[in-house]
Formats: C-alpha cells, sequence, structure tokens
C-alpha cells in the first residue's frame, strides 16, 4: 500500500472509530433524514436515554460530523457531513491509484 493511502486512512481512523457505534449510526441517519432536531427529539425516536443520547451527540460534534445551533435556550442538531464525505472520497481515490 502507498504511503499516501496510509496517511489517508490514518486520519481517516477517529471516523471510523465514532462511526462504529450503532447508536451514533442511527443519530446521524436520524438528522440526515429530518432535519435540525433537538436532543429532546432525538430522544423521542429512540431507546437510549436523554443522556445516552447527549454522549453520542457530543462525541458526532466532536469529530464534525453534526454541527449545533443555539435559538434561544434550544440547541438544534444537523448533520453536517461534507468534510468526512471528502476525506473518505480521497480515502478512495488513493486506494484506487495505489493498490489497485
Amino acid at each position: 500500500m502507498g504511503q499516501k493511502a496510509i496517511n489517508i486512512f490514518e486520519t481517516c481512523i477517529p471516523l471510523f472509530q465514532v462511526l462504529s457505534d450503532n447508536h451514533r449510526q442511527t443519530i446521524l441517519l436520524t438528522l440526515s433524514e429530518k432535519g435540525r432536531m433537538t436532543v429532546n427529539e432525538i430522544t423521542e425516536r429512540s431507546s437510549l436515554s436523554r443522556p445516552a443520547i447527549s454522549h453520542h451527540l457530543k462525541l458526532l460534534l466532536e469529530k464534525g460530523l453534526i454541527s449545533v445551533e443555539q435559538k434561544g435556550t434550544q440547541r438544534y442538531y444537523s448533520a453536517s457531513l461534507n468534510a468526512s464525505v471528502e476525506l473518505l472520497k480521497e480515502l478512495v481515490a488513493a486506494l484506487e491509484e495505489e493498490c489497485l
């Protein structure tokens, strides 16, 4: 495997780790489908507790997979996938170029 692909793989590891959890996958897909949502709205669609949802949102936010907007006392979360999708496209291109 080429060095470029290895470097991009290493950059992707935190993304892969956060996406390895089924609950985070579901939250991310729900936000992608429904758009902006509060923690309570996400919790209503989940079997997880509000604190558990908040924890998963924090991890997704840290990796840039979601964004948050404060309006008054409410925080609205939404999917923010562009940067991650571009990184994964780079990885696929490097793998095609160096490994196939």
